[in-house]
């Protein structure tokens, strides 16, 4: 076997079907920005992105300095060894030949497949496999507990055709194929409710909901109507400023916690300081940007969540401009805040940005 094949050559992350170029020129960036060389290798609608290294240079260190966490379109990053073209007749073999070489140890498995239809039918072959592929790497002392949390993912693209890679604690999604599948209640107005929920999961340590998503505080939902996000405000208990021309849900309002004002949500201002101002707007990115960052360097809230709605082509210019603008405004005005951008699942054509003030 190669030589090349004994350490990780390259960085695998998934993604939405369909986001493929993106995500690559968004890796493709960010890696130059680190004085990084390699090229992006996709398909059009796989829903991952292969990022190759130069020849000799092993993935590892470049994993580390670009965090999962701040990708936008990624929900999976990986260090990874070259695919894999199995034969039907004895897919373990190689396979095992390749995680030897390789001198990885791990304490877990993870078979995935690619978030398509093709890669949905693969799920009866990954689970036909999952007990002697584990009984072998046990047998190999490759799977082993106490493995530094290291855990081995096999994506599997086709019946044939599987890529190797590893995960670290700290540096990955711990959901399987990085998605977050939430279940809609039925209660909610509309299925938007799921946008403003997996972002708290995201971007708010479930250990400080009490603290950061409390009962009794305050918050503005700018665009609300039917009531979709606000939902999700009410249920923590907070009072709610509703803004929008348009009807809310009368079960919702029922709750009074919401005041609804028929107002423009560009252009009203909060009688004083709020916890939370949420916003799923269908407008330009950089009008609701515009408008976020008034907010901010006013300092009318303590967090926010907010969608930015992409276009259909250039999409990671799009955001990166947006998040350039949002952070130079807040440099300006002396405020310093933590800022997240990410691609979630139940997003569309659209990015969910997270900004924190820091007291």
């Amino acid at each position: 076997m190669e030589k090349t094949m004994t350490y990780p050559v390259e960085l695998l992350c998934y993604c939405r079907p369909g986001f493929e170029p993106d995500l690559a020129a968004e890796l493709v960036d960010k890696v130059a920005s680190l004085g990084r060389a390699g090229h992006a290798d996709y398909a059009q609608g796989a829903g991952f992105v292969r990022f190759l290294l130069p020849e000799g240079e092993a993935a590892n260190g470049l994993h580390r300095d670009l965090p999962l966490s701040g990708l936008v379109f990624a929900r999976q990053s990986l260090v990874a060894l070259p695919p894999l073209t199995l034969s039907r007749d004895d897919r373990l073999t190689p396979i095992i030949d390749q995680v030897m070489a390789s001198g990885w140890s791990f304490d877990s498995v993870w078979q995935e497949t690619p978030d398509t239809n093709d890669g949905k039918a693969l799920a009866g072959l990954a689970k036909a496999l999952e007990r002697p592929l584990t009984s072998l790497l046990k047998k190999r002392k490759a799977l082993r507990r106490k493995a530094g949390s290291r855990r081995l993912h096999l994506l599997w693209s086709a019946g044939d055709r599987v890529q190797l890679g590893m995960s670290f604690a700290g540096n990955r999604s711990e959901l399987p194929g990085g998605i977050r599948r939430l279940r809609f209640p039925k209660s909610a107005p509309s299925r938007s409710t799921l946008k403003l929920e997996e972002a708290w999961h995201e971007f708010v340590p479930r250990e400080e909901w009490d603290e950061r998503l409390g009962e009794g505080m305050q918050a503005a939902d700018l665009g609300a109507a039917p009531g979709g996000w606000t939902w999700q405000l009410v249920q923590r208990g907070m009072h709610v400023y509703a803004i929008d021309n348009g009807p809310m849900d009368k079960v919702l309002m029922a709750s009074g916690l919401v005041e609804h004002l028929h107002e423009d949500g560009f252009t009203w201002e909060p009688p004083y300081r709020l916890d939370w101002l949420v916003c799923d707007i269908v407008d330009k990115p950089s009008r609701v940007v515009a408008m976020v960052e008034r907010w901010l360097v006013r300092r009318w809230c303590r967090e926010a969540v907010f969608n930015l709605k992409l276009p259909m082509k250039r999409r990671w210019p799009e955001v990166e401009a947006c998040l350039r603008r949002l952070e130079k405004a807040l440099e300006a005005s002396r405020v310093e805040a933590e800022i997240t951008c990410r691609h979630l699942y139940h997003d569309r054509e659209e990015v969910t940005v997270h900004v924190r003030i820091k007291m």
